[in-house]
């Protein structure tokens, strides 16, 4: 049975936030609120964490797994930029977009797209993926949490602890949130190509 944590979504309760990271650092899973809906994630070593996370998903083998950021100075160490897309992404982060790029030699194989050899990048403004970030130090390797069949993220907490509770590690309640995922930016190669439109406005990739 997983944790099920009621945190404010303004003003996290920091021993809530810790005891959650405490779940992750152990190789747990986590639901946690985003800018754009409920997202499922756990640390970036964690092999059996992200197995447990594909099988949760039903995610298919080209699918990019995103690393949510407490902020853009961890970019240059996991994926590949250049000056004029970084400040593309710069103007418009935090916020409800997936940037993808490159993956550097610091993301795991297992996680990189396995044809194009990429990764996501977000930074959420959320203020419990900031606290639980900044808690762990760390990014957490996140996809949203779209569960098989379904079209949009889930957005209701307690809807999610009946469908999963006996699948993660711990779940927390921030609130009823939009079912929109992330607006999804790709950046691999020379053109920018707007591969989802979400909660992001597009305009600014187009």
């Amino acid at each position: 049975m997983s944790q099920f944590f009621h945190i404010h979504p303004q003003n996290p309760q920091r021993r809530l936030i810790q005891q959650a990271v405490d779940i992750i650092r152990q190789g747990g899973v986590v639901v946690y609120p985003t800018d754009s809906g409920y997202a499922i994630g756990c640390q970036l070593g964690e092999k059996q964490a992200q197995e447990r996370i594909t099988r949760i998903r039903g995610i298919e083998k080209h699918h990019n797994f995103t690393l949510m950021c407490r902020d853009l100075s961890e970019l240059a160490t996991y994926a590949r930029v250049d000056n004029q897309m970084f400040r593309l992404i710069k103007n418009n982060t935090p916020g409800p977009y997936t940037f993808i790029l490159k993956g550097t030699k610091e993301v795991p194989r297992r996680v990189l797209n396995e044809k194009k050899k990429t990764i996501g990048i977000r930074v959420s403004n959320h203020p419990i993926s900031q606290a639980l970030l900044e808690e762990l130090g760390a990014p957490l390797m996140s996809c949203s949490l779209i569960l098989p069949g379904e079209q949009f993220t889930e957005s209701d907490p307690d809807e999610i602890r009946l469908r999963l509770e006996k699948q993660v590690d711990v779940i927390i309640h921030g609130g009823y949130l939009s079912e929109q995922a992330t607006t999804v930016i790709d950046m691999s190669e020379d053109d920018i190509e707007v591969l989802r439109i979400g909660c992001g406005d597009p305009s600014p990739f187009q």
